[in-house]
């Protein structure tokens, strides 16, 4: 199973942000670090991937598992991506402009089945 943070290495891939909803991401991995019991919450990573062009994108992130079946990101400020965005004139944007396009990236993708089907919910 692929490391979720191996995204760090992975070659930076500029994207404009007018482009960034339509980054097409496949889910890549999928782990479970810690297991879980009745006191305390699974926890683990989450990889997707996804081509634009040639270029591989990668976003991972933490994940924890909530009362009722309920998944959730541990820290939405904390995704991992090798992405760079930029805005129409090509300048960088700054760190917390990038949170947000990757946030909305993450919310469109269906993680949470992919997090629930590797702790053996339905």
């Amino acid at each position: 199973m692929t490391p979720a943070w191996i995204v760090y290495a992975w070659p930076r891939v500029l994207c404009e942000t007018q482009h960034a909803p339509s980054l097409q991401l496949a889910h890549l991995s999928t782990q479970v670090l810690v297991a879980g019991d009745a006191e305390h919450p699974a926890m683990g990573q989450t990889l997707w991937q996804g081509a634009d062009g040639q270029a591989i994108a990668g976003v991972a992130w933490d994940w924890v598992s909530l009362p009722a079946g309920l998944v959730a990101m541990v820290d939405p400020m904390a995704l991992i991506t090798n992405l760079q965005f930029v805005n129409r004139a090509g300048q960088v944007l700054a760190p917390m402009e990038s949170a947000r396009q990757l946030n909305e990236i993450v919310h469109a993708l269906p993680w949470q089945c992919e997090v629930r089907r590797a702790l053996g919910l339905h």
